[in-house]
């Protein structure tokens, strides 16, 4: 190693972490766990705790009636390969009891077996048992018979209790035995949603379930909107979304999106469910007491994961509004990262009505009759989205580091944007504790971009110990970069004092195979390795402090040293650029900073007997399953149906078999890669083209209606079938219905998909592409009389908000300028994956 001079000096942005006032409250509210539950739930003013260790739950939400039953039990591995700790469903009313007297929980209403299987595979549940949901459910998921009823719904009416209580109770039926003091999943229970100014009520139906059996360490409802709760009862939950389809069409992005790209304390959003209460109570902080940010830690529930479409607005969300969203708001100070949706679903055909809310239920917005994927990380059919990869990296780190973030506090530089619309000062936080923490930087936001910032270094002053000033030499941060590195983290007895790359996580690696297997068990000279992921366009750096280390290899680039500190420079990201480091008390340890689009594949789980590091391919996905082949375990990677492949660290003892496929392996750095390829029993092709053929060309476009609050009104049924184009589409003999999407490329304003008379999809055009499961749809009719696909023009004076760009779908034969969209079905195709089933010889 050589000596470093100290770099010229330079412009720094600076922020001092203050030693906090006093420690956290504790015992302090009624919420915790029973005595003698083997790993306790507790809540201080600050963070959660389990087991007596600071706790960083992950949750995201997914409707269990509003997906295939016998589909679950892979759809909620797949929200565990993601990060999710905690499954939130609400517990949607209508979708059990249309018919009074007649409460149903069978097949995809079957709520115990969807508790149970998140038990089966460690995952915490929270049911919200409303009673009023929202969830863009008709009438809010009140069913229609109660509402015919002299009472007032949504107060402590005896006439509207007593029907609550019953509903509760059959809740609780299901529900039993599976509180935490019988082992069970359900760590928390919502009461209501967005009842902002009753807190006598809330606190009746809290009651009332406890009444009726429903037992849990945490009671919780939605914060938002200035709500007033009852004192010390519920524990408030907060939310954010980076785009929202309730506003008018003609607003613009709403400034309660736009707060939530900086980093601030306020934690409400009176933006949520704004349509369904007075502007008079938005804007303050929830009246629960004058200091309920100190008496309460700052968690989640509802941070958007995508955001649903409604007739007069269709927002686009994208990954990195997600991502960025999601990252800021653990920079801000959030110790419950809570996503609606995690995942997408299909509104239920109701034996009554529709079931999606609507102008004719008296709601503000037009949703559409089925589709409820809300452009969600996991899609309406389980499709893997970007958003996915983006979160997924950032729940790695809360999976490893998450009891060292939860009980830092987050502090903001002096300087700080003068408003929402200034775009030019850079917004950064730390969650720090006395002298350590972790930097974090957003430079994104959706419509507007914001600029780079060159020659850019950060220090930040620390109460116990040295102030760090990083990078050595400033770096410019890109636009659109958001990112999260560590200042003054423990690895393994390394201090890594600051690296220019996100944490992912951490592996433990046997040098050497002492033992032979290869199995990374530790029972080798084992190693732990922490795994970063470069900063995109950033150079990589890591700064290490030198007196807790005697030696270091690096396979590139310059390693330096400079007083107390080895720096290492000019590092190239990828599988193999691994530092090797021996520290001061004997212990190897490793630093493997992977680039910024490979560290997006990444993903963590128990498989071959030991925690594993693997990598999948962009758009596929993997899942690990601890119970299946008899508790033996088996990886599975839903992926494309002709060939795919990933990567191991550590590699399993013996090269994996993949069921019903050829298996090539292959070194790709520290990992080990294996490439799968199919048995030609199946197409080998990811798309085939599909050919749609025009049955009836477009009519005039539907005169515009406008309903709730003057907003535009989705077109009447009976315009499908007169004035819609219409096209064709023929299912080939022979191709697999089952893991096959049928994705249709179009534009127009509303299209509906048929089999038979049978409504089986629809989507609001917003520029995205619209999958078909096919696998959804009655096979029998689907192959005899195939698909119709109906497509509706849109009034050139509709007032309706779609994204610029979103016309630029390729026209074809029968295209029509009909009103103010051209309705055009152009590219069309089958989109065809495969489960690959990874075991052991």
């Amino acid at each position: 190693m050589t000596s470093l001079r100290p770099p010229p000096r330079s412009t720094s942005l600076r922020l001092r972490v203050s030693a906090p006032a006093a420690p956290p409250l504790t015992g302090h509210l009624p919420l915790a766990d029973d005595p003698g539950v083997p790993d306790p739930i507790e809540v201080t003013s600050r963070y959660l705790t389990r087991g007596g260790r600071p706790w960083f739950p992950v949750s995201g939400e997914f409707h269990y009636t509003r997906y295939p039953a016998g589909e679950w039990e892979e759809e909620l591995l797949k929200m565990k390969a993601g990060g999710v700790t905690a499954v939130a469903s609400y517990v949607i009313w209508i979708h059990h009891e249309e018919t009074e007297g007649r409460i149903r929980f069978d097949g995809d209403r079957d709520l115990r077996r969807f508790a149970r299987l998140c038990a089966r595979h460690g995952l915490d549940f929270i049911p919200r048992i409303g009673p009023w949901s929202h969830a863009e459910v008709r009438n809010g998921g009140l069913p229609d018979w109660l509402l015919t009823r002299a009472c007032t719904p949504r107060t402590d009416d005896p006439a509207y209790l007593e029907p609550v209580r019953t509903w509760f109770e059959a809740i609780a039926g299901e529900l039993s035995g599976l509180d935490r003091a019988h082992g069970g999943p359900v760590i928390a229970i919502q009461i209501e949603n967005e009842l902002y100014d009753q807190p006598g009520h809330l606190l009746t139906l809290k009651r009332m379930a406890q009444a009726a059996g429903l037992s849990a360490p945490l009671w919780t409802s939605t914060a938002w909107g200035g709500v007033q709760l009852p004192p010390g009862e519920l524990l408030p939950l907060y939310g954010g979304y980076p785009e929202t389809f309730w506003t008018e069409a003609d607003g613009g992005w709403p400034d309660t999106c736009r707060k939530h790209f900086f980093f601030t304390h306020q934690r409400d959003d009176e933006g949520i469910g704004a349509d369904l209460r007075p502007t008079t109570v938005r804007g303050t902080e929830p009246t629960d007491s004058a200091d309920s940010a100190a008496r309460f830690p700052w968690a989640t529930c509802e941070l958007g994961g995508g955001m649903a479409v409604s007739y007069h607005r269709r927002p686009r969300v994208e990954a990195a509004d997600v991502g960025a969203l999601g990252l800021t708001k653990i920079g801000c100070g959030s110790v419950w990262q809570g996503y609606y949706m995690f995942h997408g679903g299909t509104n239920p055909v109701g034996e009554r009505t529709t079931l999606q809310e609507s102008h004719a239920t008296g709601y503000p917005n037009d949703l559409p009759v089925r589709t409820y994927d809300f452009q969600a990380p996991l899609g309406e059919y389980g499709q893997y989205r970007p958003s996915y990869d983006e979160l997924r990296l950032q729940h790695l780190l809360l999976a490893d580091f998450g009891s060292l973030l939860a009980p830092m506090e987050s502090f903001l530089p002096a300087r700080q944007p003068a408003g929402q619309d200034d775009r030019n000062t850079l917004r950064w936080a730390v969650r720090a504790s006395a002298d350590s923490g972790f930097l974090f930087v957003n430079n994104h936001q959706p419509h507007e971009e914001l600029p780079a910032h060159p020659d850019t270094s950060f220090t930040v002053e620390f109460p116990a110990g040295p102030a760090l000033t990083f990078p050595s030499t400033p770096v410019t941060v890109p636009t659109g970069a958001y990112f999260c590195w560590p200042l003054r983290l423990d690895v393994g007895g390394l201090r890594l004092d600051w690296a220019t790359a996100q944490p992912v996580c951490t592996v433990v690696v046997d040098d050497g195979d002492a033992d032979g297997d290869g199995d990374g068990d530790g029972d080798g000279d084992g190693r732990t390795v922490l795994v970063l992921a470069a900063t995109e366009g950033v150079p990589v750096e890591l700064a290490l402090d030198a007196r807790t280390l005697t030696s270091v290899r690096s396979p590139s680039g310059e390693c330096v040293t400079l007083d107390d500190r080895v720096l290492i420079t000019g590092l190239r990201p990828g599988t193999d650029a691994l530092v090797e480091v021996d520290t001061a008390d004997g212990e190897r340890v490793g630093l493997l900073v992977l680039d910024a689009r490979t560290a997006r594949t990444a993903y963590k789980g128990v498989a071959w007997g030991a925690e594993r590091l693997v990598l999948c391919e962009a758009g596929a996905g993997v899942v690990f399953d601890e119970h299946a082949r008899d508790g033996q375990g088996e990886l599975r990677v839903h992926g494309p149906a002709g060939a795919t492949s990933f990567a191991v660290l550590p590699a399993p003892p013996r090269p994996p078999v993949v069921k019903g496929a050829h298996v090539r392996e292959s070194a790709d750095g520290l990992f080990t890669r294996y490439r799968v390829t199919g048995d030609g029993r199946e197409p080998r092709p990811v798309l085939r083209a599909a050919e749609a053929a025009l049955v009836r060309a477009v009519g005039p476009a539907p005169e515009p209606v406008t309903g709730v609050q003057g907003r535009a009104s989705a077109p009447a049924d009976e315009h499908y079938d007169t004035t819609a184009a219409e096209y064709a589409i023929t299912v080939p003999d022979g191709l697999p219905l089952t893991g096959t999407l049928l994705r249709v490329h179009w534009s127009g304003d509303v299209a509906r998909a048929y089999v038979g008379d049978r409504l089986v999809a629809d989507q609001f055009h917003s520029g995205r592409v619209w999958d078909i499961a096919l696998d959804r749809l009655p096979a029998f009719a689907l192959r005899g009389e195939g698909l119709r696909l109906r497509v509706l023009p849109r009034a050139a004076d509709a007032r309706v908000y779609v994204p610029e760009g979103a016309q630029g779908t390729p026209r074809t034969e029968g295209a029509s300028d009909a009103g103010g969209a051209v309705v055009a079905v152009g590219r069309v195709e089958w989109v065809m994956t495969r489960t690959w089933v990874v075991g052991e010889e």
